[in-house]
């Protein structure tokens, strides 16, 4: 229990008890936050997605509201090499705006980004995306869920017409025969949603998890098919190549409901078992049973997650699971379907409102003339000062002060120091900028090296919808105000667009956003028209899209069409294609990385909950025992990771659970222990995702300071 300052008029009196979620990940678990006598804890609530359940990060999320770390003042440089100051919120807007005039004088309006976070409520990507068209002019603006779920959104709009992670709800996962699921640990990165995989295994279902890890969720699996990193289109194409072969294929619903299976079935006729096994490592015996368990089971499962999607060819390895999905007829019916793990708490309604460089609101494509003239009517500007798309995630970050890229940004709500990919070099291209402005809670590590830090409120201070993994809009309630000297981004944007003397409309309340949201949605494929405050709190949430008159909205989606030019499903033929960067004798390994229970993202929040860090304090290497003694390397001991990008150092944790050509390290840590000072930036061609997943290093004994 966290003992508060007085917080005002909210004194003993006026204890409270607050309906909301937790500030984690994309399950968006219910909680109560309880005010009374100057203390605030959680208390678990029964809601549907973790039916009472919490894990550690939401029983411990209150001890952030008044750390002693928490950011209560704007801090400003007096010049570059000078220290972070306190300054006065006057003090610190008049720089920004100042900065901002400068580089749109000097550079051009493009020369001014904003870069998000997929945290943020729905009001404030919103709000942030029509920040930078309409304030800025600007079409530079992206965020961090381009690093999560960018590639299964591409390829579930290009196979199926629409991005939802999930287009069934939760509840439909004990009802599946078989699930397999691909590239997460959920047992350790959202435990509550176990409860739904233990159900299913508890009547009967059979559970494949592909990994090249044996994790927690691998380890409670039927079946564990430990994959090379990289070679999941081959898993998936030579799954398909059984179904055909033994004859599991719904050819009905291939024929009534989808195009292009001939295309597809001549690539996968070339993954026979032998040589899957070769590709991947996964035994031959081993692909068999998985297809015969998805092949005869009358309701099936397919979840791809981080695995598979933070790859170079991320769009590709989700589109052949989805071939394979749509193969045996397991879409649109109760317990069947192809979804994806989102990660982040909002990272699937950060990118149907307005965050993505290509994205308008309501899923509209910055690009197309009719949804451009949409978003002008609503904003109020004519259609050709809508800017076109900008630069993606990466791109925007790495060409930061360079010709023709950014010289101011404003970051709210992430941070890139941590999360990118290559991130020395990313880190070495924000202090070039001209003005680098972050908006956080604490000084996160991308702060640290701002020109102007803008204290945010966090959210239990604060009032917005999230959008979680199912596709349901759940509300959260402001359970406090925040400290004094602390305002929410939307106060912040206001205050900004206000400054710049913009003619849009920038509300700083969360519900008057929401109210210009839904109209700017109508219409479009995340259809946000028939939902309010009201109807959240009563229905437990309501699941997009959800038209006026719609009390629950869509919890099932395709049922009995695709929401393309001809109501189909579309297949599409994938080839592996091999990893961007291949180990060699000078980096012989496979570098993989991920979450662990206890932290989460990029450790801005979990490193500084003391019973989280004391959890896993550091980050850390697996690695097989025998690849280990080989090196001479023994538990706990130093060991230097080295890609062609950066060293990483850590100690040394010996396990049998990986293969044994691959590490594993955590990539919630900063410093010399950033695991993003190794990834590989090379970007999916359709999605822009980061080779995040899979690269080529070299393991070496080293000394720990």
């Amino acid at each position: 229990m966290l003992t508060l300052p007085t917080l005002g008029a909210q004194t003993a009196a006026a204890a409270s008890t607050t309906a909301t979620h937790c500030p984690y990940c994309s399950l968006q678990c219910g909680m109560n936050v309880v005010v009374s006598d100057d203390q605030a804890h959680v208390e678990a609530r029964d809601f549907p997605t973790n039916k009472g359940g919490l894990c550690q990060k939401g029983w411990t999320s209150t001890d952030l509201l008044r750390h002693p770390e928490r950011l209560t003042s704007p801090l400003m440089r007096a010049g570059k090499d000078q220290p972070l100051r306190p300054a006065t919120w006057d003090q610190a807007l008049e720089r920004i705006l100042k900065g901002i005039a400068e580089a749109q004088q000097k550079y051009g309006r493009h020369s001014v980004g904003v870069f998000g976070g997929g945290g943020l409520a729905n009001e404030k990507a919103y709000i942030l995306g029509k920040f930078a068209r309409v304030a800025l002019k600007t079409s530079e603006i992206d965020y961090n869920g381009r690093f999560c779920m960018a590639s299964s959104a591409v390829a579930n709009v290009k196979a199926l017409g629409l991005d939802r992670g999930l287009p069934f709800p939760l509840s439909d996962i004990p009802g599946a025969k078989t699930i397999l699921l691909v590239g997460s640990n959920v047992a350790e990165t959202m435990p509550p949603v176990m409860q739904y995989f233990d159900q299913q295994r508890k009547n009967g279902g059979c559970l494949i998890v592909a990994d090249p890890r044996r994790t927690p969720t691998a380890a409670a699996a039927a079946i564990h098919l430990q994959l090379t990193p990289g070679t999941d289109s081959a898993l998936a194409n030579g799954l398909l190549y059984l179904a055909i072969h033994n004859h599991y294929l719904d050819k009905e619903f291939i024929a009534a409901r989808t195009s292009g299976f001939e295309r597809a079935r001549k690539v996968a006729e070339a993954y026979w078992p032998d040589r899957v096994e070769r590709i991947t490592g996964v035994p031959e015996k081993l692909l068999r049973m998985a297809a015969r368990e998805l092949g005869t089971a009358a309701t099936a499962l397919v979840l791809t997650a981080r695995g598979p999607e933070q790859q170079s060819q991320g769009v590709e390895n989700a589109l052949a699971f989805i071939n394979l999905t749509l193969a045996l007829g397991k879409m649109g019916k109760p317990s069947c379907g192809y979804g994806t793990i989102t990660g982040q708490g909002n990272g699937q309604g950060g990118r149907e409102h307005g965050l993505k460089s290509d994205q308008l609101p309501g899923y509209r494509k910055i690009d197309n003339p009719e949804h451009r003239q949409h978003i002008a009517d609503i904003w109020n500007i004519g259609v050709d000062e809508l800017p076109g798309p900008g630069k993606s995630a990466y791109e925007m970050l790495s060409q930061c002060g360079t010709p023709g890229g950014l010289r101011a940004m404003l970051v709210f709500g992430s941070n890139p120091v941590n999360s990118a990919p290559r991130a020395g070099l990313v880190e070495e291209r924000l202090r070039a900028l001209d003005l680098l402005v972050v908006a956080d809670m604490f000084l996160s590590e991308t702060a640290a090296i701002a020109d102007v830090v803008l204290p945010s409120a966090q959210w239990a201070e604060e009032e917005g919808t999230m959008t979680n993994v199912e596709g349901r809009i759940l509300l959260r309630r402001r359970a406090l105000q925040p400290p004094a000297g602390v305002r929410t981004d939307l106060e912040i944007v206001s205050a900004l667009a206000k400054g710049l003397k913009s003619s849009g409309h920038f509300p700083s309340s969360a519900a008057e956003v929401f109210e210009e949201l839904r109209r700017a949605s109508a219409g479009g494929l995340s259809d946000y028209s028939g939902v309010s405050y009201e109807k959240i709190s009563s229905e437990n949430g309501v699941f997009w899209p959800c038209q006026g008159g719609d009390p629950t909205g869509t919890p099932r989606l395709f049922a009995d069409s695709f929401p393309t030019a001809d109501g189909r499903a579309r297949f599409h033929p994938v080839e592996f294609r091999q990893f961007s960067e291949q180990p060699d004798s000078e980096y012989p390994l496979f570098l993989t990385t991920g979450r662990v229970m206890a932290q989460y993202q990029s450790g801005t929040q979990t490193r500084r909950v003391k019973k989280l860090n004391d959890a896993v304090p550091e980050a850390f290497v697996e690695i097989h025992p025998a690849m280990a003694a080989s090196m001479k390397i023994g538990e706990g001991e130093g060991v230097a990771l080295t890609t062609r990008r950066g060293t990483l150092t850590a100690k040394a944790v010996l396990t049998q659970t990986i293969r044994m050509d691959t590490v594993f390290v955590p990539f919630h840590f900063a410093g010399e222990s950033r695991a993003n000072l190794l990834t590989n930036p090379k970007l999916d061609p359709f999605s822009r995702m980061p080779d995040f997943k899979v690269c080529a290093v070299r393991v070496e004994k080293a000394p720990i300071c």
